[in-house]
Parts: C-alpha cells; sequence; structure tokens
C-alpha cells in the first residue's frame, strides 16, 4: 500500500532518497553517471534542511518498507510555496506517482496558508516539465536567477474543502 510520510530531510532515509533524486539529476545533466563526490558536493550546495517546521515540509512516498520518491515545499513568501526535489524512483515510474506526491504536497502547503505555488525547471528535464504541466503549472516570468533553472512555472491553488 502505497503511503506519503512527513519527514525531517535531514535523516538517514530521506537523505538516501535525495541521494537519488541529486545522482539522477546530475547525471543526466552531465550526460554520465553522477560521481560521489559530486553529489556530497550538491547536498552540501543545496542542502534541503529548511523543508521542515516553518520554512517548508519534505514528503516521501513509501511502498511497504521501500521509498519510491519524494517531493517538497519551501515556504517562501506568506502565500508563496515553492515546489521542489520532486522525484521517483525510475522503477516506480509510469504508475501516476509523481501527480500523487504533488497533489499531497500541495495538500500540505495548502495547510500552512499557501495559495500559490511555484517552481523551475532545467530544460532536459523534460518528463518533469509534462508531469508539472498536467498537474495544472503553467508558464510564467522568471521568478529567480537559478543557474540551472530554464523555466519558471506557477500553479494558484484552490483551496479544498
Amino acid at each position: 500500500m502505497l503511503t506519503f510520510v512527513l519527514s525531517d530531510p535531514t535523516t538517514e532515509s530521506s537523505r538516501s532518497i535525495l541521494r537519488r533524486y541529486y545522482d539522477d539529476i546530475i547525471g543526466r545533466y552531465n550526460g554520465r553517471p553522477a560521481t560521489t563526490a559530486e553529489v556530497d558536493e550538491t547536498l552540501i550546495d543545496e542542502p534541503s534542511d529548511d523543508l521542515q517546521g516553518e520554512t517548508g515540509a519534505f514528503i516521501v512516498a513509501r511502498e511497504s518498507e521501500r521509498v519510491l520518491g519524494c517531493a517538497g515545499v519551501r515556504y517562501i513568501e506568506a502565500e508563496i510555496g515553492e515546489l521542489t526535489r520532486v522525484f521517483i524512483t525510475p522503477e516506480a515510474r509510469g504508475r501516476g506517482l509523481g501527480a500523487a506526491l504533488i497533489g499531497e504536497i500541495e495538500r500540505i502547503a495548502e495547510e500552512h496558508g499557501v495559495r500559490r505555488m511555484r517552481l523551475d525547471v532545467r530544460g532536459d528535464l523534460v518528463e518533469a516539465q509534462r508531469l508539472y504541466r498536467r498537474a495544472g503549472y503553467r508558464e510564467v516570468p522568471a521568478f529567480s536567477d537559478a543557474p540551472y533553472a530554464d523555466h519558471w512555472m506557477a500553479k494558484d491553488l484552490i483551496a479544498r474543502d
């Protein structure tokens, strides 16, 4: 049975799925498998520690004991959240897990008062862009100068009853 668990991003199981996330996106960017050193450096340069408490949230998707994916939200301003760290393990792709993860992290963000979600994404992550569009995110003008961002997207959340 699939469950979503609100998690501390600094725990070993959270760090393990974040390592897989960075391994995937670094490898895609470089066109070769990522090295352990590259993943370690990125974990330090782009920490996820703030994806908890008043600054954000981080969830992992589990099926029994297996972690299949993750997603996070960083609270930017009073009503703005930034979707981040969306990842589904290769063996779990194609099952609708990405949409389910996004829906769950949006629900958590709404409970925190977020009314608009935004994200940035690299141009080569075409599957991610497709997932975000299917989830209702639309292109918007650049809102950051993030070095690896090629597309900026946003979605207004509607309060759920």
